[in-house]
C-alpha cells in the first residue's frame, strides 16, 4: 500500500471518528437504580403481546442499566441469531444510554465509524427504559426486520405509561 493510500484511510477513518464523537456527545440521561425482575416481566409481556398480534416470532430480552441480563424470553421457532442479537441490542441501549437506531442511523448516514465502537449495534430494536428521566435498563428485540423489532420494543416500554 502506499503513502497516499494509507493517507487517504486514515483521513476516512479519523472523520468517521469524529462524527462518531459528535452522535455520542449529545445529552444523555443519568442512570437511576436498576430495574427489577417485575417491571422487567411487565415490559417483556407487553412486547411478547404486540410480537404475537403480529405473528412475528421474537427474542425479548431485558438488561439493566449496567447491561446485565435481569429477564430473556425467546418465542418457539424464533431464529437462533436472534437469541443473541435481542441481547447485544439491549446491552448496547443501555450501556451507550440511547436508541441502538441511533446508531443505524449514523451508518446509514455514512458515519461508518459508529460500528468501530465495542458494544454498539446499529441495528433497531434497542431502546433504553426510562424512568423519571434517568436510564434503569434497556429492552432488545430481535426475530423480524429492524423496523418490527423497534415497534416490539417501544409497545414493550409502554406498559410503563
Amino acid at each position: 500500500m502506499n503513502t497516499k493510500t494509507i493517507l487517504a484511510r486514515l483521513w476516512v477513518l479519523l472523520s468517521g471518528l469524529a462524527v462518531a464523537a459528535a452522535v455520542l456527545a449529545q445529552p444523555l440521561p443519568s442512570y437511576g437504580t436498576a430495574v427489577n425482575l417485575e417491571t422487567a416481566k411487565k415490559i417483556a409481556a407487553a412486547a411478547v403481546v404486540e410480537a404475537k398480534k403480529n405473528s412475528w416470532p421474537m427474542a425479548i430480552a431485558i438488561v439493566d442499566n449496567h447491561g446485565t441480563l435481569i429477564y430473556y424470553e425467546m418465542a418457539d421457532d424464533t431464529q437462533i441469531a436472534s437469541a443473541h442479537v435481542a441481547i447485544e441490542k439491549a446491552v448496547s441501549a443501555a450501556t451507550f444510554r440511547r436508541p441502538t437506531k441511533a446508531f443505524e442511523d449514523a451508518v446509514a448516514g455514512g458515519r461508518v465509524a459508529i460500528v468501530a465502537l465495542p458494544g454498539a449495534v446499529p441495528i433497531e430494536g434497542g431502546l433504553p427504559i426510562v424512568v423519571g428521566g434517568k436510564i434503569i435498563g434497556a429492552i432488545g428485540v430481535s426475530g423480524a426486520t429492524s423496523p418490527q423489532d423497534g415497534l416490539v420494543a417501544r409497545a414493550g416500554l409502554d406498559a410503563l405509561k
